[in-house]
């Protein structure tokens, strides 16, 4: 039987690796870091999470919690490395990073069919693979990806949050508590730094003002299709400094909306807020909750040290933006991320248009389950489309290519409920509890075992 070669060791590569070797398939894993670095990551090990520590909701009446309970129940790797990494986080799933990265490192090197090859693949290979390189796809295999696809290489952008020091914090200003948990705010998960009306309008046109670094060189490639210098932003994650110049309020109604939460020193709601999550299992060290940004260094140490509680924070990561690459899976990908051009090729991770840490997971399991299968002469599974996992992957290959943007999880794109209740929660758990027992009907029909146990009450 051929071996299987996947290219990239990230989230999705180490999933489908995983599930693959677990089904018996010798697999080769390349990952180009540390030999050659993508200029956003900065460490050697598997896995390493660029953007967030946090992997969303854990609550299973909201998309990204029906999400895991899937992955659970069909035995991913990385979610089980990262429940063992977890911080606090309220009701969000939020890892130590370097402990997750060392996790998932040492269980993929410890596998016996798995062979970790440090090297920069520069071409599609020719036998049975798997393409998981990223948002980050060096130039030589983008072209390689581009040939193949017979499409323009789309890119948006991604911006990195900053991250600073916990003991940097004024906390006599910033305060503890979890939204709508008013009840014990001293306990809180996050740290919240209020703002009044004026200092929210200071701030805004503080970042109206800033200077913004320019694009780095393997962020200029752009390809026809897209004027050269054109920034092309996802929707989802769009820097500070693009909102606030969109509209005065575009920040209090997004990353600084001050719903559920009270400042305990004057007992009421906040003009708007800034929280601050937990970044590493010491707590030495907290990140800017939604606050990507590609601000220049100085600008973004006095803009951000406007915020209440920030005046004297010491920052150990500033903000950056990095090129995203994704494939039109429309028109290349089925929903089993089988390649419609070539059998034995394979997709998986953001280069599909998956956006989000669970949704990459997500696919390098679907996509190491039906590759192993192509082996093994059996045909590939489907997923339901009435379960999160389905409903992505049916979107994803599915949508209009002409306006195709990355897609992360969520209600709106699993079929219509026949009789919806009322209220929103109630109907999140129709969907969820139809989606749950599809994947166990689909699961029985293929002789599947699902890792079924109690999942997070709502």
């Amino acid at each position: 039987m051929e071996s299987l070669a996947i290219v990239g060791g990230g989230l999705a590569g180490c999933e489908a690796a995983w599930q693959a070797a677990e089904r018996g398939i010798e697999v080769v894993l390349y990952e180009m870091r540390p030999l050659r670095q993508t200029g956003a990551h900065t460490g050697a090990d598997l896995a390493e999470l660029v953007c967030s520590n946090s992997l969303g909701s854990n609550q299973i009446d909201r998309a990204g919690g029906m999400l895991k309970e899937e992955l659970r129940q069909l035995g991913s790797l990385l979610l089980e490395c990262a429940e063992a990494s977890a911080l606090p986080a309220g009701s969000a799933l939020a890892v130590d990073r370097e402990a997750f990265a060392r996790a998932v490192t040492e269980r993929i090197t410890a596998h016996p069919r798995i062979r970790l090859v440090r090297a920069e693949v520069q071409a599609i290979p020719l036998g049975p693979a798997i393409i998981a390189s990223g948002p980050l796809t060096s130039p030589a295999l983008a072209r390689s990806i581009q040939e193949f696809s017979g499409q323009d290489n789309l890119f948006f952008f991604d911006a990195i949050a900053p991250v600073v020091q916990a003991d940097s914090i004024d906390m006599s200003i910033a305060f503890r508590a979890s939204r709508y948990d008013f009840d014990h705010v001293e306990d809180g998960d996050y740290i919240n730094c209020p703002l009044n009306q004026e200092e929210y309008l200071a701030f805004v046109q503080a970042l109206r003002t800033a200077e913004r670094i320019p694009l780095r060189e393997f962020e200029q490639e752009i390809n026809a299709g897209v004027r050269a210098g054109a920034h092309r932003y996802f929707e989802g994650c769009l820097p500070i400094e693009v909102l606030a110049a969109r509209d005065e309020q575009a920040l209090a109604f997004g990353p600084m909306r001050p719903v559920g939460l009270r400042d305990p020193r004057s007992g009421r709601r906040p003009y708007a807020v800034v929280q601050l999550r937990q970044d590493n299992l010491a707590g030495t060290l907290y990140n800017l909750v939604g606050f990507q940004t590609n601000l220049t260094y100085p600008d973004q140490k006095r803009v951000l040290r406007m915020i209440p509680g920030l005046a004297q924070a010491e920052f150990v990561r500033y903000g950056q933006m990095h090129r995203n690459t994704f494939i039109a899976s429309p028109r290349v990908l089925a929903p089993s991320l089988q390649a419609l051009a070539r059998a034995d090729l394979f997709f998986a991770g953001q280069i599909t248009g998956v956006e989000g840490y669970m949704g990459n997971i997500a696919t390098g399991l679907v996509a190491g389950i039906n590759a192993a299968r192509y082996l093994l002469g059996e045909p590939p599974l489907i997923l339901p489309e009435t379960s999160m996992l389905g409903a992505l992957l049916h979107y994803v290959t599915h949508a209009n290519p002409a306006d195709f943007q990355p897609m992360k999880a969520n209600f709106g794109i699993l079929p219509p409920l026949p009789a919806p209740e009322k209220s929103k929660k109630a109907r999140s758990m129709q969907y969820v509890e139809r989606g749950l027992r599809d994947l166990a009907a689909w699961a029985a029909a293929h002789g599947l075992t699902l890792h079924v146990a109690n999942h997070p009450a709502p």
